[in-house]
């Protein structure tokens, strides 16, 4: 080849013959054979359905790493696309939050903190989900550092006792110390007065978005896609008990212990968390910061306010 290519380059003889460079390279390489072709498809196949084709082509390429397999991301999603494993696509998102009370807001310290563990941020939310015949509604709380569903609740009315029994769950599991901060939107159930007494009887510190941005709680939205996406969308509910047993089903034994989240170098929450606790002490305990750059203030989030200025007079 070498005597028949003269003083031509690959770049140049690749110009003549209209071809690309990456092309000309990947020519030269071993295609893969039949058999490895249908291992590969078939261990796509088994993981896709495994996880109820809620994987997309990412998730599916560190699965296939964890098994012992390269594959290219490219060639995972030209697979799923020919034989019809391609992830179900979300619905139009709809606006359930009513923030049109005379109850008290409170601050976003949630956009200032800098997370170092669990328990010092979770954030808090409400959905609707579609039945045969009528609409409910599901309160969750997540923990914003490893993204875990610590506690979730379900009922026919969106009710102060919904976001109430949400936040009893969370609290019987995790148990957390005082200081840490609960971020939620500012609608109705989460201003109430008996939400805020709950909150504050555990030392827990209040934190509400700013007014029409649901972005100020991306990690909630984000779980709430993904639910939709990948288990809502993709059945249809008898009834309000068979909406409960399958929600069960996909927060805690699937989306907590199995699901790879990128967020986390696909792990699961779980499993991110089994390897924070498994760190040295130093790593684990660490406070959350809370930075208002435009003061040049930075203390620790436990409670104490800072010396020079009060969360509440801060803009």
């Amino acid at each position: 080849m070498t005597s028949r290519q003269g003083t031509l380059t690959v770049e140049r003889m690749c110009q003549l013959a209209q071809v690309s460079r990456a092309g000309f390279y990947r020519f030269l390489q071993p295609h893969p054979t039949v058999a490895e072709d249908m291992t590969v498809r078939s261990l796509i196949q088994q993981i896709v359905l495994e996880n109820k084709r809620r994987y997309g082509c990412w998730r599916v390429k560190e699965e296939l790493n964890n098994q012992g397999w390269v594959v290219n991301h490219k060639r995972i999603a030209r697979i799923m696309r020919e034989d019809n494993l391609l992830c179900l696509r979300k619905h139009k998102f709809r606006v359930t939050t009513d923030s049109r009370h005379p109850l008290q807001v409170y601050l976003n310290l949630a956009r200032n903190m800098k997370l170092t563990g669990i328990n010092q941020l979770w954030v808090a939310d409400i959905t609707y989900i579609r039945l045969q015949t009528e609409f409910v509604f599901l309160a969750l709380i997540l923990d914003a550092f490893s993204r875990k569903v610590v506690g979730w609740a379900l009922d026919r009315d969106m009710t102060t006792a919904l976001t109430l029994a949400a936040l009893e769950q969370a609290l019987a599991q995790r148990k957390p110390q005082p200081g840490l901060v609960h971020h939620s939107d500012r609608g109705l159930q989460y201003a109430s007065a008996e939400y805020v007494q709950a909150l504050r009887h555990h030392g827990i510190e209040l934190s509400m978005s700013r007014a029409g941005n649901p972005y100020d709680n991306a990690t909630c939205e984000s779980f709430i896609k993904t639910l939709k996406v990948e288990e809502i969308y993709a059945n249809d509910y008898r009834d309000l008990e068979h909406l409960g047993a399958n929600l069960q089903d996909f927060i805690e034994r699937y989306y907590n212990s199995r699901r790879l989240h990128s967020a986390l170098g696909y792990r699961s929450p779980e499993k991110f968390e089994a390897a924070l606790a498994a760190a040295p002490d130093s790593e684990m305990h660490d406070a959350a910061i809370l930075s208002f750059s435009r003061h040049g203030e930075i203390y620790q989030c436990n409670g104490e306010q800072p010396k020079s200025h009060s969360p509440d007079s801060l803009p």
